[in-house]
Parts: C-alpha cells; sequence; structure tokens
C-alpha cells in the first residue's frame, strides 16, 4: 500500500520539483539548447551531492520534435502535436541521460497524463514509484504524456504538472525556471518602469493582475500558469519560486538562499494527501450554484453539502464524480465527489434529506457531497 505522506522513512536535506519550460530548453526553433541542458544537469548533481533529492519536470519535447520536423511554427493540429511530441521524446530524454550520466546519476522518464493524477489509485501508484525512484537515488524526469492525450496539450502547459508533482512528493520548493527574471508589476517589455515583484503569498488575487500572456512561438504557458502553479503547490505546503534559467548557477544560488526571481511562500494552513488530491483535480464534470447559508457553511470546511442548499445544476456527472460548488457570483467555494448523478441532483434541488427516498424512491447518502470527499477552496 502507498505511503500517503509520499515521503520516505529516511528523508533528504530538501525535496525540489524543478521545472524547465520550452523557451528555455530549445534554441527558438532550433531544436534543444544543449549547453544550456549540461549546465542546469551539472547543478544537479551539486545538489543531489549534497543529499537533496529532485524531479525534474522539463518540456521541449514538442520543441524539439519540430526541429526534427523542419516545421518553424507550432502547429494548431492536436494530431500534428501529438507527432512532434513523440518524435521530440526521443531527444529529450537522451539529452537528459547523457548529461546527467556524466556525473553519475542515473535518470528515469515518468510520462504522465492529468487523468493518471485523477484516478486516485493511479495517483497513489506514481506517488509510490517516484518516492522509490528517489529512495534509490534516480533522477526522475516527469513530462506530459503529449503523444496519447488531447487534452494535456489543450490546457498544454507543464506548470501545473510541475505542481501536481510537488503534491505527490510534498516536495519543499518547486523551482520554475523560465524566460523572464520573475513576475513584474506589469509587463516589463512593455513598461521599462516596472518593478519585479520579490516576495509573496501564493495564491494571492492581486498577482494574477500583474501576468501577460505567452509571447513564445514554441511553448504555451505563461506567468499567469505559474501564480496557479504555486498556488496548487502551496497546498501540499510547498513553496514557489519563479527565476530565469539563465542566470548563471541559478539553482544552486537558490539553494544557498539567494535572493532571485520571485519568492511565493506556501503560506501555513496545508491540507492532507487526500484533500490535495481533491483539491487539485483540472476536470470537474458538473457545477452546483448553493445558496447563502451552504456557501458559508462550505467555506468554514466544517459541513456537508445537503439538497436543500443547491439552488442549480449545470453539466452531467455520474455518482463518485468531481464537481465544483460556486456561489451567486459564480466563485468556487468548494470541489467534491458527489453520492448522486446529476439528473437526480436536480429532482432534489431545496429539498430536505429526509425528502430524499420519497422522491427517487431509495436514499443511499443524505448529503449531495459528504464532508469527507470535499475540500473547501
Amino acid at each position: 500500500m502507498a505511503n500517503d505522506t509520499g515521503r520516505s522513512n529516511k528523508r533528504a536535506t530538501a525535496r525540489w520539483v524543478i521545472k524547465i519550460g520550452s523557451a528555455l530548453i530549445t534554441s527558438g526553433t532550433e531544436g534543444l539548447n544543449r549547453p544550456a541542458i549540461r549546465h542546469w544537469c551539472e547543478q544537479l548533481a551539486t545538489l543531489q551531492r549534497a543529499g537533496d533529492e529532485l524531479v525534474l519536470v522539463s518540456s521541449g519535447s514538442i520543441a524539439e520534435g519540430m526541429h526534427r520536423l523542419g516545421w518553424k511554427q507550432r502547429p494548431a493540429s492536436i494530431h500534428e502535436l501529438q507527432a512532434a511530441a513523440a518524435v521530440g521524446q526521443m531527444g529529450l530524454v537522451q539529452t537528459y541521460e547523457s548529461a546527467l550520466q556524466q556525473h553519475g546519476i542515473g535518470t528515469a522518464q515518468i510520462l504522465l497524463t492529468h487523468a493518471d493524477l485523477s484516478n486516485r489509485q493511479r495517483y497513489l501508484n506514481a506517488r509510490s514509484t517516484l518516492s522509490t525512484l528517489l529512495r534509490l537515488g534516480v533522477l526522475p524526469v516527469v513530462n506530459e504524456n503529449d503523444t496519447v492525450t488531447t487534452d494535456e496539450i489543450k490546457l498544454g502547459d507543464n506548470d501545473n504538472l510541475a505542481a501536481l508533482v510537488a503534491n505527490l512528493i510534498s516536495a519543499d520548493k518547486l523551482i520554475i525556471l523560465t524566460d523572464q527574471h520573475g513576475l513584474y508589476d506589469r509587463d516589463p517589455r512593455l513598461h521599462p518602469s516596472a518593478t519585479m515583484v520579490r516576495e509573496a503569498e501564493a495564491g494571492d488575487p492581486a498577482l494574477l493582475t500583474m501576468a501577460g500572456p505567452s509571447k513564445s512561438a514554441v511553448g504555451s504557458g505563461g506567468m499567469a500558469t505559474k501564480l496557479l502553479a504555486a498556488e496548487r503547490a502551496a497546498r501540499s505546503g510547498t513553496s514557489t519560486v519563479i527565476a530565469r534559467g539563465h542566470e548563471e548557477n541559478v539553482i544552486c544560488r537558490l539553494r544557498e538562499g539567494e535572493a532571485i526571481g520571485t519568492h511565493l511562500s506556501a503560506g501555513t494552513a496545508t491540507l492532507d494527501a487526500r484533500k490535495q488530491w481533491l483539491a487539485n483535480q483540472l476536470k470537474v464534470r458538473g457545477q452546483l450554484t448553493l445558496d447563502d447559508g451552504a456557501q458559508r457553511r462550505l467555506r468554514a470546511g466544517a459541513a456537508s453539502l445537503l439538497p436543500v442548499g443547491v439552488k442549480k445544476v449545470e453539466g452531467q456527472f455520474h455518482r463518485g464524480e468531481l464537481v465544483s460548488c460556486i456561489d451567486a457570483h459564480g466563485v468556487e467555494v468548494a470541489r467534491g465527489l458527489v453520492n448522486y448523478t446529476s439528473s437526480e441532483v436536480l429532482r432534489l434541488l431545496g429539498l430536505q434529506s429526509s425528502e430524499i427516498e420519497s422522491t427517487l424512491g431509495y436514499v443511499d447518502e443524505p448529503e449531495i457531497i459528504t464532508r469527507d470527499n470535499m475540500v473547501s477552496l
């Protein structure tokens, strides 16, 4: 049975997830930037020799595939993106393996999709595999399995994946290396007087208003995705740093505590392992609008959701699937696994729990969502 903490019994000095984006890992549309990869791998070797446990989340397979196929523009077709990922994954993994072998470090390729992480058993299996590799001194290289998935390419960034991996292994720190120095209060490409945000708390709503769109021809994530990733990572107590990857010895200097980039603290409130899993699912199957009393109780995190508190149902879902609970203004209050289908919940709107059996002809649970299967947001 998987260890629900995600940690091995013998704790390393620190446990880091390091994500390197497409704009760094590639030389524009000219394929992989191998000298830069070797430099990062040298720094990773320094951290591992110091006793740290590391997981690398790397973009670049699609960009490398584009180079090998002679494409100058990122294609819009899902099937062409899948083909590029399949071609490029070979070069990406070979480059990391070769660079890390020079330092005596073994590597393992882990291909994940959000579907893997949305299934509880597969989620636990992935965590056990990563924990075992770390215990063995192997450095896992994680990527999305873009060759067989579609939604992941549409959502399309490894920032979220890195945050989910940080949750999986209860990482101390998530390092997101990008082509920007960090988060600025305004777009520095348009406003030369923009000021960098040095420290903030992950999840602060004001941060998203500062983030701009991605300008990369090979990547798909922007600063906003990095801020959302930091918020997800914080749910397991993981702090995040967003920094420029081409900064000299950036990884080693961050380990020494140097103030590089934007540091986003995790705060003090962290979720237990099951609540993290519920909170971090990217695919919800439906939406329930709550009345004022229900949304207040759910925000307090001390109540189940009863039929009487539900005003509206959107989407189609089955028993046991994930739904989002929103207030009258459309703000998400909580999410959880429903005890009834969407058509059944429609029939139960505003009713007391005692009326479920007379309305449906049976009763499975007195709640629409049981407290233990729900997380407040």
